[in-house]
C-alpha cells in the first residue's frame, strides 16, 4: 500500500502526556499547552479525560480545561471516556469527539478501568450509540494491542476478534495502541492488515509509545501500511499510570521532523513544537524525552 502524502497528527500530550506525571499542572498551564500546540499547527487535540479524580488526579479539572479552551471551527477537542458517567461529563463539557478505550487483555482491563475485554466492548457499544445520538464522533482505542504488562504477548488473533466486535458499533475510527511500547514494525503491518480485514472501511489510527525505542519505526510502518492518523505527545511525555514501567509516547516534534524529512505533509511546525516541548519540561521540572529540542533542527 502506498504511503499517503499527508498525515494527521493527534496531539495527546494534554491527556496521555500529563496523566502519568507527578507534577499536576494548573488549569491555566494545561490550556496554554493546548493553545500553543494549536498555534504550532495541531488540529485535533486529546485535551482531557473524564475519569475518576481519585484514580487520575492529573485530570481532575477536565471540565475547567474545556471551559477555558477557545473554540475554532478548524480545531477538534477530544475527550477520553471509560464509562457512561464519563460520557455524561464529556457531553456536558462540550467536547467535539469522544475516544473510548477497550483493553485487549482482561487483566490490564481490570487494572485500567475495572472491566474485562468483554465488558469493555459492551460499554463501548452503549457509549457509541449515545454519542451518535448526541451528534458526536466516537472513536475506539484498542489498548495493549501489542502486549500486556501482566499477561505478556497479546496474540494477533485476539486483536482481530476485538476489532471485529468494536466495529459493530460503528466507530468513527479504530486506534491500535502499543500502550507499553513492545511492538515492532512487522507486528504493526500484520495487525493493521488484520483489523482492515474485519473492519473494512473504518479509518485507522495508531498510538505508539517509545518505551523500547521502536516507536518511530512503528510509526513509519503504520504510514507504509496506509495509516493517515498518528497520535503523538509533545515532549514525548506520558504513559499509563496503571501499567508498570510505562514511559512516554512518541514525541510530536520528533515525529514531525521525521515526516518533514520523508516529504509527508502534517501541517505542523517542528521548531514551534520543539520550543513547546522545552516549555513542557520546564513546567514539569525535568527534561523531556524528545530529542529535537536538544539537538536542534537540521539544517540549522
Amino acid at each position: 500500500m502506498d504511503m499517503s502524502p499527508a498525515v494527521e497528527v493527534v496531539e495527546v500530550g494534554p491527556r496521555d502526556g500529563l496523566q502519568n506525571e507527578i507534577v499536576v499542572l494548573p488549569t491555566a498551564r494545561k490550556v496554554e499547552l493546548v493553545n500553543r500546540a494549536v498555534e504550532a499547527g495541531v488540529r485535533r487535540v486529546e485535551a482531557v479525560s473524564f475519569v475518576h479524580p481519585r484514580r487520575v488526579p492529573q485530570m481532575a479539572d477536565a471540565e475547567a480545561v474545556m471551559a477555558a479552551l477557545p473554540r475554532r471551527d478548524d480545531v477538534r477537542y477530544i475527550g477520553l471516556v471509560l464509562n457512561e458517567r464519563g460520557l455524561d461529563r464529556a457531553l456536558a463539557a462540550g467536547v467535539d469527539e469522544v475516544n473510548v478505550v477497550v483493553v485487549a487483555s482482561d487483566t490490564f482491563g481490570r487494572r485500567n478501568q475495572g472491566t474485562t475485554t468483554d465488558e469493555g466492548v459492551a460499554v463501548w457499544s452503549r457509549i457509541a450509540g449515545r454519542a451518535r445520538e448526541a451528534g458526536l464522533r466516537a472513536g475506539v482505542t484498542i489498548a495493549a494491542a501489542f502486549g500486556c504488562p501482566f499477561e505478556g504477548t497479546v496474540p494477533a488473533e485476539r486483536i482481530s476478534e476485538v476489532a471485529a466486535r468494536v466495529a459493530e458499533a460503528g466507530p468513527s475510527e479504530i486506534a491500535l495502541a502499543d500502550t507499553i511500547g513492545v511492538g515492532v514494525p512487522t507486528q504493526v503491518t500484520d495487525r493493521l492488515a488484520r483489523v482492515r480485514a474485519v473492519a473494512p472501511g473504518v479509518p485507522l489510527r495508531c498510538h505508539f509509545h517509545n518505551t523500547r525505542n521502536t516507536g518511530y519505526a512503528n510509526a513509519v510502518a503504520a504510514l507504509t501500511a496506509g495509516v493517515t492518523t498518528l497520535d503523538a505527545s509533545v515532549g514525548g511525555i506520558g504513559g499509563c499510570p496503571f501499567a508498570p514501567a510505562a514511559t512516554g509516547n512518541i514525541a510530536t516534534e520528533d515525529l514531525t521532523y521525521l515526516l518533514d524529512g520523508m516529504g509527508v505533509a502534517s501541517g505542523l511546525s517542528s521548531e514551534a513544537l520543539a520550543r513547546l516541548g522545552t516549555w513542557v519540561g520546564e513546567q514539569l521540572g525535568k527534561p523531556v524525552p524528545a530529542l529535537l529540542g536538544r539537538a536542534g533542527p537540521f539544517p540549522g
